[in-house]
């Protein structure tokens, strides 16, 4: 039996375990779990993590916030293939949701970021994105009495810190999670939540096997894969996954499980954004993955189900931003 065989085997009993076993903390025993309501352990600095969400003078053009990637009216996401930074500098990859991302095992694709918090100082300092660095972001700041006072309230202290800054934005987008699915209120018991269309595609989802990999609340986010199981998944992308992050060749082209919560609104799919629509991204999945070529019947009952994950969106209101002072470094939105 080849190699190649005797991967495609193995993965299949796997997925089919996964499948038909009970999963823990499962309702019903499904492999899935409904998505549980937000608790703010700290208001404060969720609210004080939510003013620096949406505010662009962290970025150096003073465009740019964590909210233009990750856009709490697009599913936390730019429906973007790869997201434009800096100087409208192209992103080598595409911008994962924010929704439900406190569930996450690691942050980015390539799990380099082990919470929030260290994910929360990536995009400021890195000079496609935000183009800033923790020094200026922090001087920023400090230049603004609104914020040198919100600061001394949750931390008590009026000296800025960078570590405060991604403690903050951390707490807020802890508050980031979407329950009340209708598929959560299947699994929590009613059964008319769900069509006869969606209710197959669910089905389906389990007995091929997706569930090996996308399972849990989150329906994914929890572990890293490779990309290309079962026939190799070709891509322009330079990115290569956990091998950045690990050094060892085995972990090349081994992403971290994206969520499907949402999914219906987060497109493009894949780390390249190379899938256009649920269809392609099923039927590429289904193919390179679980070595199957479903119908266009089942990839449209999949497809149905997997809408049926859409949540509660974050509802809230805007932030009133501080205004700078007359000591507020410049934004500079053009040149090098």
């Amino acid at each position: 039996m080849s190699n190649h065989r005797i991967l495609t085997l193995t993965f299949a009993v796997a997925a089919a375990v996964t499948a038909t076993g009970p999963a823990q903390g499962a309702i019903g025993n499904e492999p899935i779990q409904p998505v549980a309501a937000a608790k703010t352990g700290n208001p404060a600095l969720a609210e004080l993590g939510k003013k620096l969400y949406f505010d662009t003078r962290l970025s150096k053009s003073g465009f740019i916030s964590c909210n233009s990637c990750h856009n709490l009216s697009m599913g936390g996401t730019d429906n973007l293939k790869t997201s434009i930074g800096h100087n409208w500098n192209k992103g080598p990859i595409n911008a994962p949701t924010v929704l439900n991302s406190s569930m996450n095992v690691a942050q980015f694709w390539d799990g380099r970021a082990k919470d929030l918090k260290a994910q929360a100082g990536g995009p400021i300092a890195n000079p496609g994105e935000m183009a800033s660095t923790h020094e200026l972001a922090v001087d920023v700041l400090q230049s603004i009495p609104g914020y040198v006072s919100e600061f001394k309230t949750v931390f008590g202290s009026d000296k800025v810190t960078i570590d405060e800054v991604t403690k903050a934005i951390a707490a807020f987008e802890e508050t980031l999670v979407t329950p009340n699915s209708r598929f959560d209120k299947w699994l929590r018991g009613d059964k008319k939540a769900l069509n006869a269309s969606e209710t197959a595609g669910y089905r389906l989802f389990k007995d091929s096997g997706c569930v090996a990999c996308h399972n849990g609340p989150a329906v994914g986010g929890n572990s890293f894969q490779k990309m290309g199981v079962v026939a190799p998944y070709k891509s322009s992308s330079p990115a290569e996954g956990r091998v950045a992050v690990t050094g060892k060749d085995a972990d090349r082209f081994n992403f971290k499980v994206p969520t499907l919560r949402n999914v219906e609104l987060t497109y493009p799919y894949f780390h390249d954004g190379e899938a256009a629509t649920l269809r392609d991204a099923v039927d590429t999945m289904g193919r390179l993955q679980l070595g199957k070529k479903f119908t266009d019947g089942e990839n449209a009952q999949i497809v149905a189900f997997l809408k049926t994950l859409t949540g509660d969106q974050p509802s809230f209101k805007l932030p009133l931003l501080p205004p700078s002072s007359d000591t507020t470094p410049h934004p500079q939105p053009f040149g090098k």
